[in-house]
């Protein structure tokens, strides 16, 4: 039997390393849902809503390098499109799986459901294209050469790709194509590269004071451990902006700290801005990675490498590659002696006044809770604003949606973390705000026997806006008051451990609880109403720099 269009796309994304395809169940979807639970190497994985499958799929793949997400039609596919805008913004490849009317349905402009009723089939396809790298409706005839097309792009891109399905052409065989045209991408000019990377050699040789700052980029593009060779082979510092925090181990000992402008770190501050060279790999000057845009970094004295370009000063080297930059930079630094300063963190737990949890004690604490290996999840907000200084042991990973900012992002995308990952330690840190929107994703965790550490920090309302925003007690900024502790239970989490602590001790009791337990824990951590990070605080200060 020939195998179908949508088969051989599913048998293509297998070998890239997926296993589960997040998504919820759709009719014009049935069948790329029922190929993936006909399958024998793949797992569908059903979320609460759309949008909740986008963000699980932005977790996956930010472990495991890419993932498969399957909405229908129309209502689907645009209740996730915040989602895949996101992995679009913060370089992440999501193959969205798209189940469409049938191409009679299509070509005879039939009323059906899930349109806006006037017979157009490509409005949303059309949508889609700006938070894509490459899109394409998928037929028996171009399915080979066009899923190949896809790929490439989305593995060269690091960004989410589009597919319609048809229903139709989706259980039809593939056509065998007699000629596909190759994917083709440029390749590094050989003279500019040279030429670039003896420039950045120069630079660095002739520099008495020197670090890297490797970013997002870097890793997201799968050079995290060439950029690490660098850093061994010429024993050069490196330090993080707050988006490409423990893109490298933070165990290094050539790690000197994160660089947030000057908001935050000051000994760090002083050390890279008065580098006399500083080698961005992937870096991005983002607000939150720039301190509100209080960093210093003269273009004399900055580098960064990109992927199609390098940046050496306002000199721009087009057409060179990151992967080549960096395989020839490795064979081209001598070994460095700086003397930089080294990494620390936030010390320990200072609780207030009658056992209370202050930021300064839950953050801390939180910092000697995190363990090797582990993967944490923090949401936008005060929950990543407090970690951001945290120091990390031996390969653990945080993670925070820095650039696209999504509230309600980390409790789904800390699921698909976990499905990708079951056998290492997954910890959520949110908001109470931001669980609100997602929090039904929770179950997820249940229903697949994954066991994270979910901790929901109460503050009762949006924290963050309040520091942000022109008058804190406005009446926007508060919430309904949910039980969160007992949320587990009407959830479907029948063996978690659900606390509410409201002091030191307890959380410290919970923490330890949950350290020990064989089932997922759950605690709630009620906290004064402006309890906040110090970093909360100084983008408070800061906060007419960025509106």
């Amino acid at each position: 039997m020939q195998i179908t269009v949508i088969e051989y796309v599913l048998s293509c994304l297998d070998d890239l390393g997926i296993d589960d395809v997040f998504g919820v169940a759709g009719d014009y979807a049935f069948p790329i849902e029922d190929a993936v639970c006909n399958s024998n190497t793949m797992r569908w994985i059903g979320n609460c809503n759309e949008l909740n499958a986008a963000y699980a799929a932005d977790g996956y793949a930010r472990v495991k390098g890419a993932a498969a997400l399957s909405t229908t039609f129309g209502v689907g596919e645009l209740s996730a499109m915040n989602g895949v805008a996101g992995a679009y913004a913060e370089n992440l490849p999501i193959f969205h799986l798209v189940g469409m009317p049938a191409s009679t349905a299509q070509e005879n402009k039939k009323l059906v459901h899930h349109t806006l009723g006037n017979g157009q089939f490509d409005i949303f396809y059309k949508m889609s294209q700006n938070v894509v790298c490459a899109h394409a409706i998928m037929t028996p005839g171009n399915c080979i050469e066009e899923t190949k097309r896809l790929i490439a792009y989305a593995l060269k891109e690091r960004k989410p790709v589009y597919m319609g399905f048809p229903s139709d052409y989706a259980v039809s065989p593939v056509k065998e194509q007699t000629t596909t045209k190759a994917v083709t991408f440029l390749e590094s000019d050989p003279a500019t590269l040279e030429k670039a990377v003896k420039k950045i050699v120069e630079k660095l040789t002739n520099s008495k004071t020197a670090c890297v700052m490797p970013g997002i980029l870097s890793a997201r593009l799968g050079f995290a451990t060439e950029v690490q060779a660098i850093i061994d082979q010429s024993n050069l510092p490196y330090t993080t902006m707050f988006m490409d925090k423990s893109v490298l181990s933070e165990a290094n000992p050539q790690y000197i700290g994160m660089y947030n402008g000057h908001l935050l770190n000051k000994t760090v501050q002083e050390y890279v801005e008065h580098c006399d060279c500083i080698l961005g790999i992937g870096a991005m000057l983002t607000d939150f990675n720039t301190g509100s845009f209080t960093a210093q970094i003269p273009n004399e004295r900055y580098i960064n490498i990109m992927p199609d370009h390098v940046k050496i000063g306002l000199a721009v080297y087009h057409n060179i590659y990151m992967k080549d930059v960096l395989a020839k930079l490795k064979d081209s630094l001598p070994k460095f002696s700086m003397n930089a300063p080294k990494a620390t963190g936030l010390g320990e737990p200072v609780s207030g006044k009658d056992g209370k949890i202050t930021a300064e004690y839950f953050y801390a604490r939180l910092e000697k809770m995190f363990k090797k290996d582990d993967i944490i999840f923090a949401e936008t907000g005060n929950s990543s604003m407090g970690l951001g200084f945290a120091h990390l042991p031996e390969n653990a990973k945080i993670y925070n949606q820095t650039l696209w900012g999504s509230i309600g992002w980390a409790t789904p995308a800390a699921f698909g973390a976990a499905v990708a990952e079951p056998n290492r330690r997954v910890i959520l840190i949110t908001g109470e705000g931001s669980h609100q929107l997602t929090a039904q994703e929770i179950s997820q965790f249940a229903r697949f026997g994954l066991k994270p550490i979910v901790i929901v920090l109460n503050n009762d309302g949006y924290l963050i806006e309040r520091l942000l925003c022109n008058d804190p007690e406005t009446y926007y900024n508060n919430l309904a008051q949910w039980n969160y502790s007992e949320l587990p239970k009407a959830l479907g989490c029948n063996d978690w451990e659900c606390k509410q602590v409201t002091n030191c001790q307890e959380l410290d009791a919970a923490i330890q609880q949950a350290e020990q337990s064989e089932h997922a824990s759950y605690i709630e951590v009620k906290t004064d109403r402006y309890a906040a990070s110090e970093l909360g605080e100084k983008m408070k200060e800061s906060k007419d720099t960025l509106y």
